[in-house]
Parts: C-alpha cells; sequence; structure tokens
C-alpha cells in the first residue's frame, strides 16, 4: 500500500511507522531500506530518519549486511500475559531519556472515561514535577496537557467536560471565558505545540503535543519552574520532534 507522508510531520502519523514494521516483520530474513521503500511507498527522504529512530528504540535492528530485522523492544511488547508490564516499562525509559533531553519533567496523559488523567511521568531533582495543587482534571481549561486534550475533542465533548469541571480562575492569566477557550482551541495548529504561561500555576510554564494513535486522546507534556521560562519553547519543539517513539508504544 503506497503512503503518502506529509513533509511537515513524517512520524505524526503511526500509520507510517507500522507499515515500515509490518514490512519488516513480513521478511524474517531480513530486508533492506530499499525493499521497504517499495513495499511501503514511503520516499527515503522519509524511511531513513524513520529507520534510525526504529534502531534507536529497539523496535528494529540492522545485521551484518545491512538489511533490517525485528528488534528486542517489538518482540518483548508482544509477548502475552506481560505486554502491558513490557510496555509500561518501555514508556518509562523513553520518558527518562526524553527528561533528560529536555532537561525538564514529562508527562503521558490520557482522556480516560472523560476525565483527564496522568498515566506515567519522569521527574528528578534537575527537573521537578509540577506542583498538583488543583487536581489535573478540574483544571483542563487551564494547563497545557488539559487544553490539549481539549483540542482533540469535538464542541460536545468539550462542552460535556465543562459542564462536569466548572471553569475557574486559578491565576490571573487563566481564561475564565468558554467562548474565548474554546476559540483558542480551535485556533490551535495540531502540529505546534500548546503551552501553559503560568495559567495553571503561578511560577510554572509547561508545553505539551498530542499522541494520535487510532482513536485515543493522550498527550505528551512538560513543565518548568519560571525562572527556565526562556527555555519552554525549545524544549517544547524537542519534545514535539521526540514524540514518535511514544506514539507508536501507544499504538504497538
Amino acid at each position: 500500500m503506497a503512503l503518502k507522508p506529509e513533509p511537515t510531520a513524517p512520524f505524526h502519523s503511526v500509520q507510517y511507522v507500522l507499515r515500515v514494521l509490518e514490512t519488516v516483520s513480513k521478511h524474517g530474513g531480513g530486508v533492506t531500506d530499499a525493499q521497504i521503500a517499495r513495499e511501503t511507498g514511503l520516499p527515503t527522504g522519509h524511511l531513513a530518519p524513520m529507520l534510525a529512530m526504529l534502531r534507536r528504540e529497539g523496535y528494529v535492528e540492522q545485521v551484518a549486511d545491512g538489511a533490517y530485522v525485528i528488534g528486542d523492544s517489538l518482540v518483548l511488547l508482544g509477548s502475552g500475559a506481560t505486554r502491558k508490564e513490557a510496555l509500561e516499562a518501555k514508556l518509562q525509559d523513553t520518558l527518562t531519556e526524553l527528561r533528560d533531553s529536555v532537561g525538564a519533567a514529562v508527562y503521558i496523559s490520557r482522556y480516560i472515561d472523560g476525565e483527564v488523567k496522568i498515566t506515567q511521568f519522569a521527574d528528578g531533582p534537575r527537573a521537578p514535577k509540577v506542583n498538583e495543587w488543583v487536581d489535573f482534571r478540574s483544571a483542563a481549561h487551564a494547563s497545557a496537557v488539559g487544553k490539549c486534550l481539549l483540542t482533540q475533542l469535538d464542541a460536545n465533548g468539550r462542552r460535556d467536560h465543562l459542564s462536569r469541571h466548572k471553569i475557574a480562575r486559578l491565576t490571573s492569566r487563566t481564561i475564565t471565558s468558554e467562548r474565548l477557550l474554546f476559540s483558542k482551541l480551535d485556533a490551535q495548529p495540531p502540529t505546534v505545540p500548546v503551552l501553559d504561561l503560568q495559567e495553571y500555576a503561578v511560577g510554572t510554564v509547561c508545553a505539551a503535543v498530542p499522541l494520535t494513535a487510532g482513536s485515543a486522546v493522550g498527550c505528551l507534556a512538560l513543565s518548568l519552574p519560571i525562572e527556565h521560562a526562556h527555555r519552554l519553547r525549545a524544549a517544547a519543539d524537542t519534545l514535539n520532534r521526540k514524540a514518535a517513539p511514544v506514539v507508536l508504544s501507544l499504538a504497538i
């Protein structure tokens, strides 16, 4: 099946990565990058960095003759009863590496049964997590995590959420108008990180990017103390570029 990748964000559609993994899995003895390109329809310019990412994350390996075979990470994630534990461990390793790369606490959040939930995070002495002074479930209108998840819901879904979690002013920067909030959510480009500039908590800035894997609503986020606000946009761009392994783990 030939694919037409978006040149601006080739990794943000997990469909392309899964097609590559399907092709590698089909050729048990190994398959060259040229053959992968022919069978998936992916141009070399997109395929080369994708294969590099898959090798780095352990989903594929390159053998002596240069061919690609399935790697240990993919084998482990398909190991029956231990799959959930293996997936969580893989995601935690990825988050830890991402924390060190961006120099900030990082989080995975999902929208589950109508609620905002932080499912995993990685922090540390030099990357402290945000102080959850108001339950994230009640602060979707203010936090980067919440706004990023709300952008992935339709208008009815957003209204349903806000009917259960009323908009409240958490800081002087919090948007308290539903009309203005929805307008900003509608104007948010899908490939640009959602920012929280002290809207949730004074002294903290955050960014979040969507994790699109099937119909699941999720996001990858980071937080920084206000004294590091000058690093937010660069860190958010790095977060955006490195979201692919997280999306892939959630989709497999």
